[in-house]
């Protein structure tokens, strides 16, 4: 990437803001965040956009699939898996295309939209209380901004509607009747929207689902939450030129990965740091991924929701076979509205380790790279404590809940 060590110095002054805002009990006004997080992002947004690098799946994948939408072709057969997702977000791809923006700035403008809405609702998650702090720390978020900026990932766009369906399922466990039963439903679309821009937030439906008031509302969300997805996949061929035949041929690519291990974590070490096709790793670690989140739901079962939510997306990280940096955007907003002890270092560390990537290595060329991505993948091993660390342990029964009345310098959330 051009222009590394100002991007890095950019990052390192939002880090900087975030934990002094802790420190000092900031209250920034809706204005100053906005104008603070609008800042950060656009300066960003141009140092990205103008950079002679450009992510690979950002080239070869996202632009790929808004161009098919734009050119009334499936994003998904088109590109041959490339994009594997539904067409949701190549629709807003294709729209940036369409009014004549360059691609560097079409394939990212929605993203960085998504995580200026996210900072309004990570204080809405946060509760009264400290909405204002929690808002601005977002705001300086070194990991939302370069997974929204720079590597433009869709995970944005998807939690701004997952985190709107937790706020509306709240909600509606305060409310009854036929107005619990609406919520239940808007829930469940915002959550079906998330699921139709990435499909890992499969795992948060129970989540979600037990927020609501009843069985009777919990199946309403439901059939929402799976109307949603279904809607943008048989509609497609009203949009684009297929049909249901090749809409069959879709599903064969619809959330598929190929098991490359070898980024993150247990399968870095046993790699050797490189990626590698091993299906052996990959179905083990599924069991022990897919074990793990059960387990970690059932301990946590009687806490706050988002308490639970964190556990599980940091449990997720700590075990899972194949990575992505932009991963570590998922916890997010969860961690910084409801902060833990060890969330400053959780969130240095990762920024730490996903700057190291986007900034650091590349600027080498294909040679030097490989070396040095061996030596970043088994980095990753340092980052796994202080997830572990950072989940709410203490908060696994009612009572502990609520927010520590200590005070506020205690945590120091980014």
């Amino acid at each position: 990437m051009d222009h590394s060590p100002f991007a890095a110095l950019l990052l390192a002054c939002g880090l900087a803001l975030a934990v002094l805002a802790q420190r000092r009990h900031w209250r920034p006004s809706p204005a100053v965040t906005l104008a603070v997080a609008l800042g950060f992002r656009a300066v960003l947004l141009i140092i990205a956009a103008g950079s002679g690098w450009q992510p690979v799946d950002f080239e070869q994948g996202f632009q790929p699939a808004g161009e098919a939408i734009l050119d009334g072709r499936d994003p998904v057969l088109s590109t041959n898996g490339s994009w594997h997702f539904l067409p949701f977000v190549p629709y807003f791809y294709a729209l940036g295309l369409a009014v004549g923006l360059p691609w560097e700035i079409a394939g990212r403008i929605w993203t960085v939209l998504a995580d200026l809405v996210l900072v309004a609702l990570v204080g809405r998650l946060a509760g009264p209380r400290t909405a204002a702090l929690r808002r601005f720390q977002y705001a300086c978020n070194p990991v939302a901004l370069m997974v929204a900026v720079i590597h433009a990932q869709v995970e944005p766009i998807s939690l701004v509607f997952l985190v709107a369906a937790y706020l509306v399922a709240r909600k509606a466990a305060e409310e009854t009747g036929r107005r619990a039963a609406g919520s239940a439903v808007a829930a469940g679309a915002l959550f079906g929207l998330a699921l139709s821009a990435k499909s890992w937030p499969i795992i948060l439906l129970p989540v979600v689902l037990a927020m609501l008031p009843g069985w009777r509302v919990r199946f309403y969300g439901l059939v929402a939450a799976g109307a949603v997805p279904l809607a943008f996949l048989v509609t497609l061929p009203l949009v684009v030129d297929t049909d249901w035949e090749a809409i069959t041929n879709v599903f064969g690519y619809l959330g598929g990965v190929r098991p490359i291990v070898g980024e993150w974590g247990w399968t870095a070490l046993l790699t050797g740091g490189d990626w590698a096709l091993v299906p052996a790793y990959s179905r083990i670690g599924q069991i022990i991924l897919y074990t793990t989140l059960g387990v970690v739901a059932w301990l946590w079962r009687r806490a706050d929701k988002v308490d639970m939510t964190t556990a599980m997306l940091l449990a997720f990280l700590v075990v899972t076979p194949r990575m992505g940096a932009q991963y570590l955007m998922w916890f997010m907003p969860f961690l910084v509205a409801r902060p833990t002890r060890w969330a400053t270092g959780a969130i240095t560390a990762a920024a730490l380790w996903a700057g190291s990537g986007y900034l650091l290595l590349t600027q080498f060329d294909e040679s030097t790279w490989w070396t040095m991505h061996s030596w970043w993948s088994r980095a990753s091993i340092l980052v796994i404590p202080w997830l572990v660390l950072a989940m709410p342990w203490e908060r696994r029964t009612p009572a502990a809940t609520a927010p520590s009345p200590a005070p506020e310098s205690s945590t120091t959330p980014v």
